[in-house]
């Protein structure tokens, strides 16, 4: 035993001896009171408790904001399936006055009717007026006739790496979930669930689990700027979502004709930056183009000569900027009409003429 020493336990040794609540403390004596105490110093050593406003910050006011804004157009989607045993849920938003709800195609599959629940709580039934496995997009209509709030859609050719997205769904059943992240690449293509490449997609590491597919990624303005569609199943921060130009124009064909009858040239292909340096030398002034990435054998870009590598920078007189101007120029009125495309092969500028066939459906 220790002589000349009163025996302490050791919580009785490590406690610190007790100061006057307002005492003005230097770091980093300040420091370990904040960690014991739970009080905030000021500049100069003073402690003070903060107001609760101050406590959000530009990054929460901003999440907050964009979540006030969308929250009230989310909502749950049930499909009612033959099988009992089989539970499925999913997510989806208004995007229409009437009760006409966006979601995902694989939602819908295996059901023809469905109930929705409101992020109020109302049970409601609704039909599928729409569907294109191709984008895995499918559109709702709520029996009821009422309507819901209408989300503001963004313009996802403006989003940029590493920007501050939002996703609202209803993960695991649990409606109204909010995650954050921020845009991890752009132009991504994925096969989804039934081997279909699904082009155009947005990656992100805002959390998604099963239940938010078809659910809103909003940015910080409160514009939806995709649709929640995927993740790659043992691996954190690769969620995918439908960038929100192709869904707007997906959901145009769908309301007009109930399906997307759309072109085909035989490609697979993703967004890319056009390099200073090539676009000085061949005098293209437009900052992105379609990378072509593989292409199909036998297909019509193989036969006109399209090859591995090749930018694609028209479609006719539309630029191509992205998957969603060569959807849009792959519309119904381009098949079996030849059609001039402009690219870049070598550090040359080309044209060749490319004939669009029906896209096969399922």
């Amino acid at each position: 035993m220790l002589k000349g020493r009163k025996y302490q336990s050791f919580a009785q040794a490590r406690r610190p001896a007790r100061r006057p609540r307002h005492e003005i403390l230097a770091w980093p004596d300040a420091a370990q009171f904040v960690f014991d105490s739970g009080e905030v110093p000021q500049a100069g050593g003073a402690v003070c408790f903060p107001a609760d406003d101050g406590l959000l910050d530009a990054y929460s006011n901003a999440v907050v904001r964009a979540v006030e804004a969308v929250g009230p157009s989310v909502v749950r989607v049930h499909p009612m399936l033959e099988d009992p045993r089989i539970q499925g849920v999913g997510s989806g938003f208004a995007v229409a006055e009437g009760g006409v709800i966006l979601t995902n195609s694989h939602v819908v599959q295996g059901a023809s009717r469905f109930v929705v629940i409101t992020a109020e709580g109302r049970s409601l039934t609704a039909r599928c007026i729409g569907d294109d496995p191709d984008t895995d997009l499918a559109l709702l209509k709520i029996d009821q006739g009422i309507s819901l709030p209408v989300v503001a859609l963004g313009d996802s050719k403006r989003l940029r790496r590493g920007q501050l997205v939002i996703a609202i769904g209803a993960p695991l059943g649990f409606e109204a979930t909010v995650t954050t992240g921020v845009v991890s690449a752009l132009g991504r293509s994925l096969r989804g669930e039934r081997g279909r490449l699904i082009e155009d997609l947005i990656q992100t590491d805002a959390a998604l689990n099963p239940g938010n597919s078809g659910g809103p990624l909003v940015s910080s303005r409160g514009e939806v700027v995709g649709i929640a569609t995927a993740i790659i199943a043992g691996y954190q921060g690769l969620c995918f979502a439908v960038a929100v130009n192709t869904a707007t124009f997906v959901m145009a064909e769908l309301l007009t004709h109930g399906f997307v009858r759309r072109g085909s040239i035989g490609l697979v292909a993703q967004q890319a930056p056009i390099p200073a340096t090539l676009a000085k030398a061949t005098g293209v002034t437009q900052a992105y183009a379609v990378f072509v990435a593989q292409v199909e054998a036998g297909g019509p870009a193989a036969k006109a000569g399209v090859k591995e590598g090749d930018l694609l920078l028209s479609a006719g007189d539309q630029p191509l900027t992205g998957l969603d101007d060569l959807l849009r120029a792959l519309d119904h009125h381009s098949i079996d009409r030849p059609m001039a495309f402009g690219l870049i092969r070598e550090g040359r500028l080309m044209t060749v003429s490319i004939t669009p066939k029906v896209r096969k459906r399922g």
